[in-house]
């Protein structure tokens, strides 16, 4: 491995323990604000005047700049499917805060969280790529991604707060994420290579703001919306394999297909295997709890270490 690649694969790793940090508190102050407010822009209103929400979205800036770090020295297929980390890191980091010790359980899923990841991305061995895709391809991709996010958004509408509802707002949000990162590529290497007026001047740079925060947006609903059982899988493998599929479509990265193929599906479910083991945790541990309390009680009694 270069010492470049090595360094993608770094940034990435502090990317993933900064969003998950974020992660941990956005999920408490998602769960401090009224209920009723959920996918209502009112919800961002309550969520700004929450003070532990100002550190989540600190974790969230310093992971926005280990990931511009990392896209910039690595191809999005490597970059973003480390993203599949931040899950056992939360839970991690909540139980080290919350001072809540992992079960077996819970750290033979991490174990399979993390050989699934090795096994998928040794086997298909991204690499090569453009560093900018021509703009015919970005206007498909804003185009297929955008409407995706709209249906799902629009498909959760229509459903009760539950599983359901959860699962399409994380694919929705996992989709605007993978998005979110391939701008940013594009944005990012503009930095590189024209300097600073060149990033403000990019379209990029905006576009990468204005999905992000829309990303965010649906994130927070997701997390309101039902147990991480039903959105954290939709959005940590949702994220990771779209924007493998934009790396390789729009960036022409390449990974090994053929009988590498084999090796590569057992690690993605690996991942699966590992993620849904350690959704199941925390909604055992936390998410159930919530539901079975009145709303005038949800702040003093919801484990965030189970909930993160």
């Amino acid at each position: 491995m270069s010492l470049m690649s090595m360094l993608s694969v770094l940034f990435a790793v502090l990317a993933a323990v900064s969003n998950a940090m974020g992660t941990v508190l956005q999920r408490r102050a998602a769960l401090i604000v009224p209920q009723s407010d959920g996918f209502q822009l009112r919800l961002m209103w309550d969520l700004l005047r929450t003070p532990i929400w100002f550190f989540g979205i600190l974790g969230v800036i310093f992971a926005a700049i280990f990931q511009g770090l990392a896209l910039v020295t690595g191809p999005l297929a490597v970059v973003q499917p480390i993203f599949v980390l931040e899950l056992p890191f939360a839970l991690l980091i909540s139980g080290l805060v919350f001072r809540k010790a992992m079960v077996r359980r819970g750290w033979l899923s991490v174990g399979c969280i993390v050989v699934g990841l090795g096994t998928a991305l040794a086997a298909a061995s991204p690499s090569g790529g453009e560093q900018q895709p021509p703009a015919a391809l970005w206007m498909l991709a804003l185009v297929c991604c955008g409407g995706m996010m709209v249906l799902l958004a629009g498909a959760a509408l229509k459903r009760p707060v539950g599983p359901a509802r959860a699962a399409c707002l994380g694919t929705a949000a996992a989709i605007g994420y993978a998005l979110t990162a391939a701008l940013m590529k594009s944005a990012t290497d503009t930095l590189d290579h024209g300097g600073v007026k060149a990033f403000f001047t990019a379209w990029q740079t905006y576009a990468f703001a204005a999905v992000g925060v829309c990303a965010l947006f649906l994130l927070e609903n997701a997390m309101q919306a039902g147990p991480l059982v039903a959105s954290q899988p939709a959005l940590t493998l949702g994220d990771a394999l779209i924007s493998l599929s934009l790396g390789v479509t729009l960036y022409a990265e390449s990974v090994r297909v053929g009988w590498w193929l084999v090796p590569e599906i057992f690690g993605v479910g690996l991942v699966l295997l590992g993620v849904v083991g350690l959704s199941r945790l925390q909604s055992g541990t936390g998410s159930g709890a919530e539901g079975a309390q009145p709303q005038s009680k949800r702040d003093s009694s919801v484990d965030v270490a189970g909930s993160a």
